[in-house]
């Protein structure tokens, strides 16, 4: 799959192993295609708490 560069920005994080492995068995439990759409999917979710609890 071709990444659309206008819409999409390659990042480099640098992660400790024991989160990876809590990010690699997310990825899993939850059927994603990869890593990267778990990564995203967990980075959205954040960013919905964090709306959330500012907006209290």
């Amino acid at each position: 799959m071709t990444v659309d560069k206008s819409k999409n920005k390659q990042v480099l994080v640098t992660i400790p192993l024991e989160q990876l492995e809590e990010i690699e068995d997310y990825w899993h439990e939850k059927r994603y295609n990869n890593r990267n759409e778990a990564i995203r999917a967990l980075i959205q979710e954040g960013l919905k708490h964090t709306k959330k609890t500012d907006n209290q």
